[in-house]
């Protein structure tokens, strides 16, 4: 007998159908003899109807009040749940967040988990029943309701699976698996049986949408056994191991790739200590966060050259207080272009084999694509390109690494 966490997102309890189809696949794990703990969230648009309900109100809604709101809409989809369970015979228990007491901090709209006691689901489960937790929720010390912020259903259900020492967590979203890479950009895509935590961790932090960076991070540190699975077909997915568990030997297992980045130039900055901290020490007071950075001291070594990557959506306001601070620094001049895509390769395998950065900077050449910026670490290489060269480009790379076949990127 197995404990299984199983997680279901917003379109996979999307309607009261969806619901019924997830009751009926809980069940068939039950039969098999596991015990079983669902986590889910809030049926699909249901949180952004809660969202603009709030800005109706207000412009800017009060944290804790907005964390009320919002914690109501997977208490809806854990009730409806636990109904359709046991309409097929299958005895359920619903439980919100802080009925199961999952504790957080007090950062409203993006807390954190401090720790679960999971006495009460384990009453339950040797009671015969399912447990269903509503995700993305949880209360602080002092009784507030807080919520987890975007996506934090999956890291409910992976700090339950850690809380109750559980063989598996399962995370069943829209597609089957992870792939790799996006199969709407390159059809050829391949589904990956297997991939380590450190590279689904570079892929979710690289703009992959499967899985949530944090739901990942908490994965790997508790050493959860994590699993994709599609809601609408039946498949094994994708495992997400430990290395040392690996059995696919892959250079290359994935490439991943950002359209949301924007690229800021500082030119003609003294070159001097202390500097790059008053470029970016703004930038960060800001709550801007900045992803690659690059440093050139130009052919006199008196002054420097910085440039950096932002998220779009900060691009404006990073660009207004960068006008602002290096006046006094007596840049030469100051530019940006919010027109640009980051493409990143990634692997295990680079560790031990040598020319995968030239190979992609060929592949790339080949298509006619400049770069113009790259970054680097033991099992990544991200490249900056123009925006309009990103389909191209991360098509361009799939092909050279041969990542279509199932012995490919090597």
């Amino acid at each position: 007998m197995s404990l299984i966490v199983q997680k279901y997102g917003g379109t996979s309890v999307g309607n009261i159908e969806r619901i019924k189809a997830v009751a009926a696949r809980v069940k068939t794990w039950r039969e098999r003899g596991d015990r079983v703990v669902v986590v889910v969230s809030a049926m699909s648009g249901e949180t952004d109807r809660l969202l603009a309900l709030a800005k109706e109100i207000q412009a800017r809604p009060n944290p804790r009040e907005m964390d009320v709101l919002l914690s109501t809409g997977e208490q809806v989809t854990i009730a409806l749940l636990s109904m359709a369970l046991g309409g097929v015979g299958c005895p359920a228990k619903s439980y919100t967040g802080g009925q199961v007491h999952i504790r957080t901090d007090n950062s409203h709209n993006k807390a954190r988990i401090r720790n679960i006691n999971g006495a009460r689901v384990e009453a339950d489960l040797d009671a015969g029943c399912v447990v269903v937790v509503a995700g993305f929720q949880g209360v602080d010390e002092e009784g507030n309701i807080t919520t987890l912020g975007r996506g934090g259903s999956d890291t409910s259900a992976v700090a339950m699976a850690a809380a109750l020492d559980a063989d598996e967590c399962q995370i069943y979203t829209d597609v089957d698996g992870v792939y790799t890479t996006d199969p709407r950009i390159e059809p050829r895509a391949r589904k990956l049986d297997r991939i380590t935590f450190e590279e689904m961790l570079e892929l979710a932090s690289l703009g992959s949408k499967v899985l949530q960076i944090r739901a990942v991070e908490f994965a790997g540190k508790y050493r959860v056994p994590l699993r994709v699975l599609s809601s609408f077909k039946t498949g094994k997915g994708t495992l997400i191991s430990f290395e040392e568990e690996a059995v696919e030997d892959a250079v290359i297992s994935g490439i991943a790739f950002n359209r949301d980045e924007a690229k800021l130039t500082v030119l003609g900055v003294p070159d001097q200590p202390g500097v790059a901290y008053k470029i970016l020490g703004p930038i960060s007071e800001a709550n801007i966060e900045v992803d690659m950075i690059i440093q050139n001291v130009t052919a006199d070594e008196a002054t420097t050259d910085f440039t950096f990557t932002v998220h779009r959506n900060d691009y404006e306001q990073a660009l207004e207080i960068l006008h602002s601070t290096t006046r006094s620094l007596a840049a030469r001049e100051v530019s940006g272009d919010d027109r640009i895509a980051k493409i990143s390769l990634v692997g295990v395998g680079m560790r031990s084999h040598a020319g995968i950065a030239s190979r992609m900077f060929a592949a790339l050449a080949k298509e006619g694509i400049n770069i113009r910026m790259i970054s680097t670490s033991e099992i990544k290489i991200s490249v900056v390109v123009d925006e309009r060269y990103l389909e191209l480009g991360v098509r361009a790379l799939h092909y050279a690494f041969e990542l279509h076949h199932a012995d490919g990127g090597c």
